[in-house]
């Protein structure tokens, strides 16, 4: 690799932070701004043609960010949704792919069957990166956000296999039907039993570390250990690494502090990167698809490339509104389970997230050379690609406004929750203070034990005061929201005089990081909400 090559991609990831940064700013779309910056790039001239690889995107790209998502995610509210996220992750990608394959056969002359459940499979799974993002942003209910996350863990797996199967099919390696569903089962059992058996292991040596760099740096390592081990069996990489991410995020709590302080910052900044690059490249393959198009009839290529996205678009409406209501029309015990119906406001804000991402194009790239109707399969991806993210990304936030969808009660109980929680706690802590005390463990004078008291008092105060928005009945400041406000005054100041100090060279570098440090936490715990 030259030094040119490295420029360039040193460049694109720069340009890419700084156009996630500006979205950032103005409260803006991150992944919408990078996508349409993408596309002008692609035609201004001096920028270098980045063609998208698909194996950096399946080998590099993939793996962290699922293993991410899954790490944030929720185990126990995913089992609780477990038939949903399968009835989207799983029968929505398979009948999109159907729907589309015929369609496009039907469509498009010369277009083998097989060929075109490959572009079904293609642009069947929704990459809710996005529509997470907004949710979050905007307040959506925990139940639709957990749906839309776990069907963005597994879709890409059942995706990818159906690719696998249809590709095999145009180049004379197919399966028949059977073989293939054997095949799926194959990849997503394996894949499972080699997620556990990675997640159990890293697990266990996790918890003999405290050492933070060291445990998150084998964390950055294991979603590469779970794909690779997955692919090389030939089974499901991709469901091996959210396999791992569930498991070791429901475990999280059982590591050092240090783990999950340093975890999260890690993991942040590692999703803000690559998220980023991931965007801007979408918008960047424009120029390079059209070029392979060229002799062809734009409006007849436009033509295809519209009404499949309006099939895409339509497909996932058409699936979504008997998926969630039929079940439980049909099985008393569904309705046993879930004696409450779904709101119909969450089943429309589900049917419309069906943004397309990087993994779709990632697969289009991956077509062999002499597949039929290459550069067409190439650029009908694209124009599905962004048309949901442009149509549907734009429109989603309106969306969630207009049917006024909240999780404002859903906060409230949370808040509830923890003042009771925090209230036990506090309870727990004082009576073990207590009897430490009475028991003769401890020699400490009274002003420390009373140090001890105010703190985990103030603790659970503070939960409470929570609840009433941080004022009093008459709208006064309460005396937790005042202690908040005056010692991060007096951390302010702390700070000035440090650095004071070490400008002065009667501190050292080493000292200021060490006493920084230790006011960065405080100061972290005051402002948590």
């Amino acid at each position: 690799m030259d030094i040119s090559t490295v420029a360039g991609l040193v460049l694109l990831a720069v340009g890419a932070l700084v156009v996630a940064g500006i979205a950032r700013r103005r409260d803006l779309s991150a992944p919408l701004l990078l996508v349409i910056v993408g596309l002008v790039l692609s035609y201004v001239p001096g920028v270098p043609e980045y063609r998208l690889n698909p194996d950096v995107v399946l080998l590099v790209f993939l793996p962290p960010l699922l293993y991410s998502a899954a790490l944030d995610s929720s185990y126990l509210r995913l089992r609780d949704t477990a038939r949903a996220v399968g009835l989207l992750s799983v029968g929505l990608v398979l009948f999109t792919t159907v729907v589309i394959g015929m369609v496009a056969h039907l469509m498009i002359p010369k277009l083998p069957l097989a060929a075109a459940f490959a572009l079904g499979a293609i642009v069947a799974p929704p990459d809710a990166v996005a529509a997470v993002a907004i949710g979050r942003r905007l307040g959506l209910p925990r139940r639709p956000l957990t749906i839309l996350i776990g069907e963005s863990l597994f879709n890409d797996a059942t995706a990818l296999t159906a690719f696998r199967v249809a590709v095999g099919a145009v180049v004379g390696t197919g399966v028949g039907l059977v073989q293939a569903g054997g095949e799926f089962l194959y990849a997503a059992g394996v894949g499972v039993a080699i997620g556990l058996a990675i997640a159990y292991t890293a697990g266990l040596v996790l918890r003999r570390f405290t050492d933070a760099l060291v445990t998150n740096g084998m964390s950055l390592l294991l979603p590469y250990v779970a794909y690779l081990a997955g692919e090389l069996t030939h089974a499901s990489g991709v469901i091996a690494v959210v396999i791992v991410g569930l498991y070791l995020g429901y475990r999280m709590s059982h590591y050092s502090y240090g783990t999950r302080l340093l975890s999260n910052a890690v993991w942040q900044v590692a999703d803000f990167i690559l998220e980023s690059i991931v965007f801007i490249l979408i918008g960047l393959q424009l120029r390079p698809i059209l070029l392979g198009l060229e002799g062809e009839s734009p409006a007849r290529i436009l033509t295809y490339a519209l009404v499949l996205l309006l099939v895409a678009v339509v497909t996932r409406v058409v699936w979504v509104i008997p998926a969630t209501y039929v079940p439980r029309i049909l099985s008393k015990r569904i309705r046993r389970r879930e004696p409450v119906r779904p709101p119909w406001r969450y089943v429309v804000v589900l049917s419309w997230a069906g943004m397309r991402g990087v993994v779709s194009l990632a697969a289009a790239f991956a077509l062999p050379r002499n597949f039929p109707e290459r550069n067409l399969l190439l650029f009908v991806t694209f124009v599905i690609v962004i048309g949901t993210l442009v149509v549907q990304g734009l429109s989603f936030p309106w969306l969630i406004r207009k049917l006024g969808v909240s999780n404002e009660r859903e906060r409230y109980q949370d808040d509830l929750h923890e003042a009771a929680a925090q209230q036990a706690a506090a309870d727990a802590a004082l009576a073990r203070l207590d009897e430490m005390i009475a028991d003769g463990v401890l020699d400490v004078h009274e002003e420390v034990v009373e140090v001890l008291r105010a703190r985990t008092e103030r603790r659970a105060m503070h939960a409470w005061e929570r609840l009433g928005g941080g004022t009093g009945p008459e709208g006064e400041e309460t005396p937790a929201s005042l202690y908040r406000r005056l010692r991060r005054e007096m951390i302010d100041t702390e700070r000035d005089v440090i650095i004071r100090l070490r400008d002065e060279r009667r501190i050292d570098d080493e000292v200021l990081r060490r006493m920084m440090q230790e006011l960065d936490f405080e100061e972290a715990t005051l402002v948590r909400d």
